[in-house]
């Protein structure tokens, strides 16, 4: 079984940055399709960015492209999102997903396990 185990949440300025770690434990992430979501109140739970399991190019929502980063430690099983130039509109529950598929996963459904999701707020 696979868990997921975000960090680094928080509070930021609008302007600023934060990054996000997930560790995962169980299975290696060189193993996993990896994705970051998030789910902001009154919303979907919306794609941030995926990757899949080895190599390849990210895929990022239009909302995030050229602000945020995702990567990858082998020697730690850790995920990585990077944001940076947070508007509020980032505000949201973000979530560490991974996938048994070589592609990786895109949408919740093609997730197979997730992470218990960590808070993050942007102040304008």
């Amino acid at each position: 079984q696979v868990q997921l185990v975000e960090s680094g949440g928080g509070l930021a300025q609008a302007g600023g940055s934060l990054r996000l770690s997930c560790v995962a434990s169980g299975r290696s992430v060189f193993n996993l399709g990896m994705a970051w979501f998030r789910l902001a109140p009154g919303k979907e739970r919306e794609f941030v960015v995926g990757i899949g399991r080895v190599g390849g190019s990210p895929t990022y929502a239009d909302s995030v492209e050229g602000r945020f980063t995702i990567s990858r430690d082998y020697t730690k099983n850790s995920v990585y999102l990077q944001m940076d130039s947070l508007k509020p509109e980032d505000t949201a529950v973000y979530y560490c997903a991974a996938s048994k598929s070589y592609s990786g996963c895109y949408v919740p459904d093609a997730c197979d396990y997730w992470g218990q999701g960590i808070q993050v707020t942007v102040s304008s």
